[in-house]
């Protein structure tokens, strides 16, 4: 099964591209490809529309783990959904190389790899093993952009 029909079969929505509540234009590309490589900026968790999901946070202190978890996976489908717009399709991703997985947590919250693993879990779900495992890293941050719960970003192997 291609992967953009698998992404049909699990049911997921891909969320449209990312508006600002500001309404500022960004001065950076959310996925910058060179060579066979895609760089993926710090995505946030979006609804379908492009805006930012709720609940909004800190993991340990008005959000538990699911919660956070719950935002990774969001985070996760904003940016397969860059991914698609920039590769035209799904499919020619080949490997998940990296992934870097930030936090919003109060001081002294420390599962911060469980929140992450929202995220994990839907690109192994995606792409299978083979394609979906990735190095990772999972840290705490004091505050995050628009006092969302997670931001994530990542690096993948294209065709």
């Amino acid at each position: 099964m291609m992967i953009d029909e698998r992404v049909r079969a699990l049911g997921l929505v891909l969320p449209e591209a990312f508006r600002s509540p500001t309404g500022v234009a960004y001065p950076f590309s959310w996925v910058r490809v060179r060579g066979n490589r895609a760089y993926v900026s710090g995505h946030l968790p979006l609804q379908a529309d492009g805006t930012l999901a709720e609940p909004r946070g800190k993991v340990g202190e008005s959000l538990s783990v699911e919660q956070g978890a719950a935002a990774a996976r969001l985070a996760g489908l904003a940016m397969l959904g860059s991914l698609r717009r920039e590769l035209g399709e799904l499919e020619r991703i080949t490997a998940w190389l990296r992934v870097l997985g930030m936090v919003n947590v109060v001081p002294g919250t420390t599962q911060l790899a469980a929140v992450v693993n929202g995220f994990s879990s839907l690109v192994l779900d995606v792409f299978g093993p083979e394609r979906g495992t990735h190095a990772r890293s999972a840290v705490g941050m004091a505050e995050l952009p628009f006092g969302v719960a997670v931001e994530i970003e990542a690096e993948v192997e294209i065709a």
